[in-house]
């Protein structure tokens, strides 16, 4: 018997929830898993109602999160361009006991990650959420191979997209900076230029760590640094890195073990949430929010 999934999405008929279905049949553990359920909670015009995005898919509709949760083994939490969403759509989910995954950025501050994971900790609920560049090949090889050798000094991670730009966008970069430069951030810049659609932030840390993300609408994803000897190195390939993803969430799914090492996650949203500051003060640093010991 396959494992039934369930969608929860404020409006169902978005990027995520249109392509998940047909990624997750097609991976290696497509055999295991079917989407069955999916709700959404607040219809946009113009997109395509509930009704019908279940029967294009073969899905059946369900009037709330709750049915989802009730009917379903494992969950995505979707909404990927409303992170302030999550935490209420999530709600049900959490005290399910069962795997969740929630969508990109996991939450929009801090304090509303902790009481996700707090709600999931107290309900014995496996929860996880991560960008799908954590498992860009080039990524996670230099993870595995170089990572250990010397401790980066500096990095420059690079991205793309322009809808909402950093609100939406900016959380991967962050991920990939926070996997390969650490935690414990110390504050944050933000430069925008809104003629050519590009954003930078700079990233600061007590010691002599030292970051930078860019975004560009069009530009490859990459990321190059150097390490405290001055040593360079570039990471690359990053072809394929939302199958990768999908797997790893299918992978959680079935074993109800975290792949993400929670500190990573907070440190990543504690970052998210002092870059959505930043934007409102260009040029000039601010603190990273959050008491460093939030992050254990």
């Amino acid at each position: 018997m396959r494992t039934k999934i369930g969608f929860i999405d404020a409006y169902i008929d978005e990027a995520h929830a249109n392509s998940y279905p047909g990624m997750i049949a097609r991976s290696r553990y497509g055999s295991e898993f079917e989407v069955v359920r999916a709700s959404e909670t607040t219809p946009a015009p113009g997109k395509r109602t509930l009704d019908a995005w279940c029967r294009e898919n073969g899905v059946r509709a369900a009037a709330s999160p709750e049915e989802v949760v009730a009917e379903c083994d494992a969950i995505f939490v979707l909404a990927p361009s409303s992170p302030e969403c999550h935490e209420g759509l999530a709600w049900a989910a959490l005290e399910s006991g069962k795997p969740v995954f929630v969508d990109k950025p996991f939450c929009d501050t801090l304090a509303g990650a902790r009481r996700m994971f707090e709600l999931a900790d107290r309900h014995h609920t496996p929860l996880t959420s991560f960008s799908a560049l954590r498992y860009a090949p080039g990524l996670q090889r230099f993870l595995r191979e170089r990572l250990n050798e010397e401790r980066p000094r500096f990095v420059r991670v690079h991205g793309n997209g322009t809808v909402k730009g950093f609100r939406n966008y900016g959380i991967h970069m962050i991920e990939m900076l926070v996997m390969i430069l650490g935690t414990e951030a110390e504050d944050a810049m933000q430069s925008f230029d809104a003629e050519s659609c590009c954003d930078m932030m700079q990233v600061r840390y007590s010691d002599s760590r030292r970051g930078l993300i860019t975004r560009t609408p069009s530009c490859p994803f990459e990321a190059a640094g150097c390490y405290e000897s001055g040593r360079e190195f570039r990471i690359g390939e990053f072809d394929g890195f939302y199958d990768h993803a999908i797997e790893a969430i299918l992978e959680f799914f079935r074993t109800g073990e975290n792949p993400v090492p929670r500190r990573e996650t907070f440190e990543a949203i504690r970052l998210y949430e002092t870059g959505l500051s930043a934007l409102e003060r260009p040029g000039k640093w601010c603190s990273a929010t959050g008491n460093q010991k939030q992050l254990e």
